[in-house]
């Protein structure tokens, strides 16, 4: 069997769900532009630099999780979805992964964003599994926190190697494993599977798999 896993923002979607989340809630008038515009602008320039300090961008971005009720959050999230989700979601991007359900893989989106935002997008690609960092949640409302270790950089590779585990599998038990990715964040997982993808890679992802000869595609 053949594992398939995908990175989300700006690889299985033309942007960024974390980014687009915070702008949406500013444009519905939940965040205050002025104080949130600025640093999920900053966040983002942090990231596409390699800087993020990843527990100061989650306490940014799950702090408004904590202020409303997940009913209403989930409401929210349905207009989401059809405002900023779908129109990034390619042609091209459906393809890809259904080519790889209809093969057999085991398929998993690995993602540094939160499930919350992650989950009925993983749904809409129809793949079952999500590995992504997980907001603290108590008595069905978030706390704003992070559970657990953050699906980031080296963080992608101990939480697919946990998800993994508790199915009683382990990276090299399968024939063939793949990743697509755009970032050079992502290159702890790259280096880990047989088979690394660059998917419309920003430039020192680009770099990393020219040397190395990775394939370089565009899905876009």
């Amino acid at each position: 069997m053949e594992l398939a896993l995908f990175d989300l923002d700006n690889t299985l979607l033309a942007g960024d769900s974390d980014y687009e989340w915070a702008q949406f809630l500013i444009e519905r008038g939940v965040l205050d532009r002025a104080t949130y515009e600025t640093r999920n602008d900053e966040f983002f320039r942090q990231y596409q630099a390699g800087t993020l300090d990843i527990h100061a961008f989650l306490d940014f971005q799950l702090a408004p999780l904590a202020r409303h009720p997940r009913a209403v959050l989930e409401a929210w999230h349905a207009e989401f979805m059809d405002a900023k989700v779908r129109p990034m979601i390619g042609d091209r991007a459906r393809r890809l992964v259904e080519r790889h359900l209809a093969a057999g893989a085991l398929c998993a989106i690995v993602t540094a964003t939160n499930s919350f935002v992650t989950a009925p997008i993983a749904r809409e690609f129809g793949v079952e599994h999500l590995i992504a960092t997980e907001p603290e949640a108590r008595g069905g409302r978030f706390t704003g926190k992070v559970a657990g270790m953050p699906c980031f950089r080296e963080g992608k590779v101990a939480r697919l190697e946990q998800w993994l585990e508790a199915m009683g599998r382990a990276l090299s038990s399968f024939a063939a494993s793949t990743f697509y990715s755009d970032s050079h964040n992502d290159l702890p997982l790259l280096e880990r599977v047989t088979r690394p993808v660059a998917v419309d890679p920003d430039a020192a992802l680009r770099r990393v798999a020219a040397a190395r000869a990775w394939e370089i595609i565009s899905l876009r």
